[in-house]
């Protein structure tokens, strides 16, 4: 704070410019991630890049059945389900140092930055 208790406009940009480069390293990290969900035992695994975009499904011949369609859907869904739950994760872990910070000067800010 300055003298008068203004906030230093400065200080506060220069926080902000950080906060961007390290949100943006960090999608950048997450789009180059990649992680894997399975059902079934491992009969279908679904793989998601840290961001979320399904990149591969993989079904074990074992658990196609033409009689039984409805379980291999139900395998299907569970395994992207785990792996979109472990993108979240992830996407939870790398963005939290980026916006933990904002504690500090811009936490201040009123209204909050809603991040």
């Amino acid at each position: 704070m300055r003298p008068g208790g203004q906030p230093n406009m400065q200080q506060m940009l220069k926080q902000a410019q950080k906060m961007q480069r390290q949100m943006e390293q960090a999608q950048a990290e997450l789009a180059a991630a990649e992680v894997t969900g399975s059902a079934g035992g491992g009969l279908v695994t679904a793989t998601v890049t840290g961001s979320g975009e399904l990149t591969a499904l993989a079904i074990d011949p074992k658990v196609v059945d033409p009689d039984d369609v409805e379980t291999l859907a139900d395998l299907v869904l569970a395994a992207v389900r785990a792996a979109s739950d472990q993108a979240k994760k992830l996407a939870e872990e790398k963005m939290a140092p980026v916006t933990g910070g904002l504690g500090g000067a811009l936490g201040g800010l009123p209204g909050g930055l809603g991040l």
